[in-house]
């Protein structure tokens, strides 16, 4: 016993993309809970901001199922890129023989199921039935892919995702947008933390060197077009609402609530992280083209390159 947690803790300390698969596998089977959980923790770290072909490949389903659907997955950008990560590791279970670059992986993964419908329903039959992977729409948050033009037209393409699924979901969200339009609904009132773990939209940023950046994540957010500024150290809110140009409709309501959790990290060239900072969930109250500064960066623990986390809540659940 002493011997396996010896080395047990040398695990810990060796994760990479390399090791990380066969470590996670290992743990299970002698019993090594804390190496199973650094493993699982470099992958939500790492799985989205330093993707490989090795290690989708290397990703068994039960692993993947995990970490798709978690809401401490560190994504970058958008729910669409959580979809797209999840299509190309598919593509390489269906098609474990394929060896290409990870430049080349989507291309590729598109053109093969677009040549093969049938092998599609296969496949994911396959992969639900025989080893036990959940519909994708249970891995998934549909409504904040459905939510940006673009990101429909290629699930509705793909026919990854049954119609059926993808009509309940557009259900939800007509009916969470007439709440906000017609009933006044301010969004979020209070903070449940397994609410937001299971419906929170997730998303992420690269700040690749110390500067100044604003960015807005895609999607319709039901009027809140929430302003995102790193600068001088601080992460900073804003509800745009009249004084910049905005693409979409934007709320004029005096008040509007959204529920947040900011996280940052910084990884060395293993993947380990080496700085992370949480804001811890929180709801934020903001007027009309008001901002407010959600997080102060000390500048000894910034390292760049530097990666934002968010999930964000912008409407109130609806209580059945």
């Amino acid at each position: 016993d002493g011997l396996i947690q010896q080395c047990g803790e040398t695990m810990k300390e060796t994760i990479n993309a390399k090791t990380v698969c066969g470590y996670y596998n290992s743990a299970g089977t002698y019993g090594l809970d804390s190496v199973k959980k650094k493993c699982l923790e470099w992958l939500l770290n790492n799985l989205m901001t330093h993707q490989s072909v090795e290690l989708f490949k290397e990703l068994s389903i039960n692993l993947m199922k995990d970490l798709i659907s978690s809401s401490n997955l560190f994504v970058m950008q958008v729910e669409m890129d959580v979809y797209t990560a999840l299509k190309k590791w598919m593509f390489l279970q269906l098609v474990p023989s394929w060896n290409g670059s990870l430049k080349q992986l989507l291309t590729e993964a598109d053109a093969w199921f677009a040549r093969h419908k049938t092998a599609l329903v296969w496949g994911r039959h396959r992969l639900q039935v025989e080893y036990d992977l959940p519909p994708l729409p249970n891995l998934l948050l549909l409504q904040y892919i459905i939510s940006d033009l673009m990101s429909a037209r290629i699930i509705a393409r793909d026919s990854l995702i049954p119609s059926r699924f993808l009509s309940s979901v557009y259900e939800q969200q007509w009916f969470a947008m007439l709440r906000a339009e017609q009933d006044n609904d301010i969004g979020p009132q209070e903070i449940n933390k397994e609410e937001l773990e299971g419906n929170s939209m997730r998303c992420g940023r690269k700040l690749a060197k110390d500067g100044d950046y604003c960015w807005r994540w895609t999607g319709f957010n039901f009027g809140f077009d929430l302003l995102v500024t790193y600068t001088n150290r601080c992460i900073i809110f804003k509800r745009n609402t009249l004084n910049q140009p905005c693409s979409g409709s934007v709320s004029l309501q005096p008040r509007r609530n959204i529920a947040f959790r900011l996280r940052l990290a910084s990884f060395d060239s293993s993947g380990k992280m080496i700085c992370s900072r949480t804001t811890g969930y929180q709801i934020l109250t903001l007027g009309k083209d008001q901002e407010q500064v959600v997080m102060d960066l000390d500048s000894r623990l910034l390292i760049f390159p530097l990666y934002i986390s968010c999930n964000f809540l912008f409407t109130s659940l609806e209580r059945k």
